[in-house]
Parts: structure tokens; sequence; C-alpha cells
């Protein structure tokens, strides 16, 4: 059941042209969290809206998923890092931990996290859950967030 308490907010865009728009949006919503879930279905979008993210952070280098490779690091603008995990291809937890992944957690540098449910266990109790839905146009994109404070049941 949701909490009453939890801030929402949702964003529609009509085209990857609206990425930017969304990324700010999604930008000024989170505040100082720095744990951000992305969920959705595959193709969704959400590799696509992440590269908007770090551009709006002033990420300079190609940001691509980082599916083989779990986590990638970007440097936005003034040196901020940026991890962006993906845990599609892991099998368990253990695989996320043997890569140190709450060191990434709790090291105060933006999270953004694809395909989280495959670590539940191991999230902060804090964050940002984004969740990406097809709209009716082939572009179109329904982007949900919720910040959640407290236990995590993803």
């Amino acid at each position: 059941m949701p909490d009453p308490g939890a801030r929402q907010h949702t964003i529609q865009i009509s085209s990857k042209q609206d990425l930017p728009f969304a990324a700010n949006e999604l930008l000024s919503f989170i505040g100082q969290k720095n744990i951000i879930l992305f969920e959705g279905e595959m193709a969704a979008g959400k590799t696509t809206f992440i590269k908007a993210i770090c551009a709006q952070k002033g990420v300079q280098e190609p940001v691509s998923s980082p599916t083989f490779s779990l986590v990638n690091e970007y440097e936005g603008a003034g040196g901020e890092l940026i991890y962006h995990f993906d845990f599609y291809r892991i099998d368990n937890e253990a695989e996320a931990l043997d890569m140190g992944v709450l060191e990434y957690f709790s090291s105060g540098h933006l999270c953004l996290i694809e395909w989280p449910s495959k670590v539940a266990g191991l999230l902060p109790d804090e964050g940002v859950e984004v969740s990406i839905e097809n709209g009716e146009a082939e572009e179109a994109r329904i982007i949900s967030m919720r910040v959640y404070d407290g236990g995590h049941d993803g």
C-alpha cells in the first residue's frame, strides 16, 4: 500500500525530445536523495532516460548501459561522480556484494540503478523509485517518481 506521506510526481512525455525536461524535473524532485531506482519493461527507455539525466548533470563522456560490467562511473560538472548500475544479468545478490555495491550505495554519490529488484535486499532504506511505462504514441512515456523513506519492499 502506498505511503500517503510519500512525495510522488508523474511526467508524461510525447517523444525523446522531451527527455531533457523530464530529467530536469526528476533532478528537481529528488532533492538530496542519491539512490534512484529505475523500473520498467525491457526497452521502456530506462537507459535513454539515464543518458538524459547524466547530460543534465554535465557528463561529457558517452553514457551506456553497464549490462556486462554491472556499473559505469561518470563524472559530472564540478567533478561529481555518478554511478550507473544495471543488475539485469546478475543471478543473486552475492554477485552485487562481491563488486562492492554497498560501498557505492553509501558513497553519497548519485546512484542510478536499473533492475533494482535483483538486489532488493541490498538497497538503502531511502531513495526514489522511477517507473517508466509506454504511453500511447511510439516514443511517449509515462514517468512516475516516488520518494521512499524507511522499509523498501522492492
